[in-house]
C-alpha cells in the first residue's frame, strides 16, 4: 500500500511540474565592464558621469514565484573598473519602496529574509567557483566562496570589500567596491570573467535572476551565469597585505586571583600574482570568537562542533574532502585541547590555483602545554578538473610530536554534469582515505564513501555508502563513531500544483534513511528512518510540516543516559510523531516551533521546541528559544529545559554587537556573551568580548569564570 500512495504522488509531483523546457539565458547575456580613470565616490548615489556611459542590463526574469515570467520591479545593473577595483552599479526601482524588507545592517547578516541584490563572480571563468556578494538596502554585507559549481560553499569567508546603498522614493541603489587584491583571477591581460546577479523582493516572495533562473538552478551555479568582458590591463604587481593584532583583556576564577593577558600578532599574505597567493600567521589569536553553545547530548556518541575561528573559516573550501561523516580534516584539532586553546606558534599557507589545478598547502606549529603536546600540523590538498565539472584530488594531513606521528592520505574523485535530461544537476564521485599511527599496534586503517546526488526541483535523490575501519584513526580529524558502515538513501519530490492558489510548493519525503551496522560484527548498530507525508510551503512565506520516524538502536552494553537512569542491552525500535510550522521570517515578529513525541528506547518522551524572535527596526532584535524534553523511562522520569536568548544590535553596517545567553538544567549551567564589533574601514576589525560562566545548581547562582578581551586588527596592503 504504501508503495502505490508513493508512486501514485511521484506521479501527482510530475504532472504538477510538467512544462515545456525553456532557455534560461536571455539577451544580451553578455555584460561590459568599462574603464575609468576618475574616481568613484562610494555613496550609493550614482551620479558620476561614467554610470551614464556604460551599458545597464535590465533583462531580469523570475525563478520565484512564476518561473519564467518578467520581474515586476525594474532592475538594472552596471560595471566599471580602475586599475586597482572593480565598481558595480545597482539600481533597484521598486513602485512602493515604503514596503521594502530590511531589518538587518551587520555583516555577514542572514540575507534569506531581505530584500537584497546579489553578485557571483567566476573570475577563473571555469564554470566551478566563485565569489559571493550580498547586499541589502541598509548597506549590510554578506559573503562567500562558491566551490564545484555550488557542491560547497565557504559562508566564513570574509573578503575585503565594500558597499554604499541610498533609499528614495523610487526603490534602493547601490555602489560596491571590490578590490582585485580581494580575488584571484588568471594572469592574462585579458579578462573574461563569468558573472550573474540575483535580486529578491522579499514582500513579493520574488526572486529575479539575469540569467540561469530555472528552479533547477541557484545563482551559485556558475555554470548557468552570464559573461563579464571588457576587462583588461588589470595590476599585475605583487600585492603585500598586513594584518597587525594587538590583544588585551583578564581572566577571573571562582576562588583565583584574577589574571591578566596582553600579546601581539601578525598576519602577512603575499599575493605573488592573481592566483597565487602565500599566508604566514605569527601568534594568532581568536580571542574575538564567540563561545561554544553548551550542547545537551542525548546520544551515546560524541558530537563536533563547529569551527569559528576566522584563519581557518577563510580556507575550509581548500582543504574540504568528500569522505563523509568520517572526516579527515577537523580544524578545532589545532590550537584547542579539550575546549581550551593551546598557542599557535606560527604557520604559513599557500593557496592557489593554475589552470585546472587548485592546491592548497599549509603547516602550523604549536606549543605545549599541561594537557597537549608541541606539535607541528601539516596539510596538502590537492585538486584536479576534468572537463566542465569534474574533478579529482589528493589529500595528505600529518601531525608530528616528539617520538609521534600520526599520518592521514587520501584520494577522491567527482563526476558533476549540470545538463542530465536537459537541465537537471546529478553528481556521483567516492573517497578513499588510509592512517598511520606510529606507536598503534595495527598502525594503519581505512575509510571510504561512494554517493550520488540528484538535487533538482521537482525531484530530490540522493545516496552512499560510507565506511570506517576499527583501526582508522584520524587524529587531525573526527569520527563521531568507531568502526561503523553507513547505507543512506534520501527521497524528497517538491510539487507545485496550480489548483492551490496559496500554496509555492509541497513535498513530500518517501525516504529519509540512514543504516548503521559495526564493521566488525556486521551486527546492526542504529538506523533513523524518517517519512514526511506533507509539508506545505505557502507563497505566504509560512511552513507546516508533518514527520513520522521510525528508529533503532542496538545496545551492546548498558547505557546511562543520566545519573540513575541505565537502558540495558537490547534492541530498541522506536516510532515518533513531529510537527513543525514557521511563520514568515520577513515580518517583525516571526514564530519557530514544533513537537515531536513517542517511544523512547524503553520508554517515551515529548519534546517541545519554540523560539520568537522580535525585528521592530534595523537597528535591534531580539530572539527567545525555549526547548522541553519529558523523558519517562522504567527507572524513572526526568524533563531537560534549555533557554537560549540573542539580542542583535547595529547602529551602522561598521558598528554592531550582540548579546547570548544560554542555560540548561541538564548541567546547570548559564553562559553570557557579550560582542561588539568596529569596523573603522574594510579589513581592519576592533572586537570586544565578555564571557561569562555560572553555576545554577544552588539555590544562589555562582559564577565560575569571567573573560574579557579586546582586540584590534589593522588592515593595509602594499606593491
Amino acid at each position: 500500500m504504501t508503495k502505490k500512495i508513493a508512486l501514485a504522488l511521484t506521479v501527482l509531483a510530475c504532472l504538477a511540474g510538467a512544462r515545456p523546457a525553456l532557455a534560461q539565458h536571455s539577451q544580451p547575456d553578455k555584460c561590459g565592464a568599462l574603464c575609468i580613470t576618475s574616481p568613484i565616490t562610494l555613496d550609493g548615489v550614482l551620479d558620476e558621469p561614467a554610470w551614464s556611459k556604460v551599458a545597464h542590463i535590465s533583462n531580469f526574469t523570475q525563478r520565484e514565484l512564476d518561473e519564467n515570467a518578467p520581474a515586476t520591479e525594474r532592475t538594472e545593473v552596471a560595471v566599471l573598473f580602475s586599475q586597482t577595483a572593480l565598481y558595480i552599479g545597482v539600481w533597484c526601482f521598486d513602485r512602493e519602496p515604503d514596503q521594502i524588507i530590511a531589518q538587518k545592517m551587520k555583516w555577514d547578516f542572514e540575507y534569506g529574509n531581505e530584500d537584497n541584490f546579489e553578485i557571483v563572480l567566476d573570475t577563473y571563468g571555469d564554470k566551478r567557483n566563485a565569489y559571493l556578494f550580498v547586499l541589502n538596502p541598509n548597506g549590510a554585507q554578506y559573503d562567500a566562496l562558491v566551490t564545484d559549481n555550488s557542491r560547497k560553499l565557504n559562508v566564513d569567508w570574509n573578503g575585503v570589500w565594500d558597499v554604499a546603498t541610498k533609499r528614495t522614493g523610487e526603490g534602493w541603489f547601490a555602489e560596491v567596491r571590490i578590490p582585485f587584491a580581494t580575488l584571484k583571477f588568471s594572469a592574462a591581460d585579458e579578462q573574461t570573467w563569468g558573472i550573474n546577479f540575483e535580486r529578491n523582493i522579499r514582500r513579493k516572495r520574488e526572486q529575479v535572476l539575469w540569467q540561469g533562473w530555472c528552479r533547477d538552478a541557484l545563482l551559485v551555479q556558475v555554470n548557468r551565469a552570464g559573461t563579464l568582458t571588457g576587462l583588461q590591463g588589470l595590476a599585475q604587481t605583487r600585492i603585500f597585505e598586513f594584518r597587525p593584532y594587538a590583544l588585551a583583556g583578564g581572566q577571573k576564577d571562582a576562588g583565583t586571583p584574577a589574571t591578566t593577558v596582553g600579546s601581539l600578532g601578525l598576519d602577512f599574505n603575499y599575493l605573488i600574482n592573481p592566483t597565487v597567493k602565500l599566508d604566514f600567521t605569527i601568534h594568532p589569536d581568536f580571542a574575538q570568537v564567540e563561545s561554544d553553545s553548551l550542547i545537551v547530548n542525548l546520544t551515546r556518541f560524541s558530537i563536533s562542533l563547529p569551527e569559528k575561528r576566522q584563519f581557518f573559516l577563510e580556507a575550509q573550501n581548500f582543504f574540504d574532502f568528500p569522505l563523509g561523516r568520517a572526516r579527515p580534516f577537523y580544524s578545532r584539532r589545532i590550537g584547542l585541547s579539550d575546549g581550551e586553546p593551546v598557542p599557535i606558534l606560527g604557520g604559513v599557507r599557500f593557496l592557489g590555483k593554475m589552470g585546472g589545478t587548485t592546491l592548497g598547502v599549509m603547516t602550523l606549529q604549536t606549543g605545549s602545554t599541561d594537557t597537549a603536546k608541541a606539535t607541528n600540523f601539516s596539510l596538502v590538498r590537492y585538486k584536479q578538473d576534468l572537463g566542465e565539472q569534474s574533478s579529482i584530488g589528493a589529500l595528505a594531513i600529518g601531525a608530528v610530536q616528539a617520538g609521534r606521528f600520526n599520518g592521514t592520505g587520501g584520494i577522491d574523485a567527482l563526476y558533476s554534469t549540470s545538463k542530465l535530461f536537459g537541465n537537471k544537476n546529478f553528481q556521483v564521485g567516492g573517497a578513499y582515505a588510509a592512517t598511520y599511527t606510529s606507536d598503534s599496534a595495527s598502525k594503519s586503517g581505512a575509510a571510504q564513501r561512494l554517493f550520488f546526488n540528484f538535487p533538482n526541483d521537482l525531484m530530490e535523490i540522493s545516496g552512499s555508502w560510507e565506511r570506517a575501519g576499527k583501526d582508522f584513526n584520524p587524529e587531525v580529524g573526527f569520527l563521531s563513531r568507531p568502526s561503523y558502515q553507513i547505507y543512506m538513501a534520501k527521497w524528497r519530490i517538491n510539487p507545485r500544483p496550480a489548483f492551490l492558489p496559496f500554496v509555492q510548493k509541497l513535498q513530500i519525503k518517501p525516504l529519509d534513511l540512514s543504516y548503521y551496522i559495526d564493521d566488525i560484527t556486521h551486527e546492526m548498530q542504529s538506523v533513523y528512518m524518517e517519512f514526511r507525508p506533507l509539508a506545505v510551503f505557502f507563497k505566504s512565506g509560512e511552513n507546516l510540516e508533518i514527520n513520522i520516524a521510525h528508529d533503532a538502536e542496538n545496545l551492546t552494553e548498558d547505557f546511562e543516559i543520566r545519573a540513575g537512569h541505565i537502558i540495558p542491552v537490547g534492541r530498541y525500535w522506536t516510532t515518533r510523531g513531529e510537527i513543525q510550522f514557521a511563520t514568515f521570517d520577513g515580518r517583525p515578529l516571526v514564530f519557530d516551533g514544533g513537537i515531536n513525541w513517542g517511544q523512547f528506547y524503553n520508554g517515551s518522551s515529548t519534546e517541545w521546541d519554540t523560539q520568537l524572535t522580535w525585528k521592530p527596526n534595523r537597528f535591534y532584535s531580539l530572539g527567545l528559544n525555549y526547548a522541553r524534553n519529558d523523558i519517562r523511562l522504567p527507572s524513572g522520569s526526568f524533563a531537560i529545559d534549555e533557554v537560549v536568548s540573542r539580542m542583535n544590535f547595529s547602529v551602522t553596517p561598521k558598528l554592531f554587537g550582540s548579546l547570548f545567553t544560554q542555560w540548561n538544567n541538564d548541567e546547570n549551567k548559564i553562559l553570557f556573551n557579550f560582542r561588539f564589533t568596529w569596523i573603522p574601514k574594510p579589513g581592519a576589525y576592533l572586537y570586544f568580548v565578555f564571557n561569562q560562566f555560572g553555576d545554577t545548581q544552588n539555590p544562589r547562582w555562582r559564577l565560575n569564570k569571567t573573560v574579557a578581551m579586546i582586540k584590534f586588527v589593522w588592515y593595509f596592503s602594499t606593491k
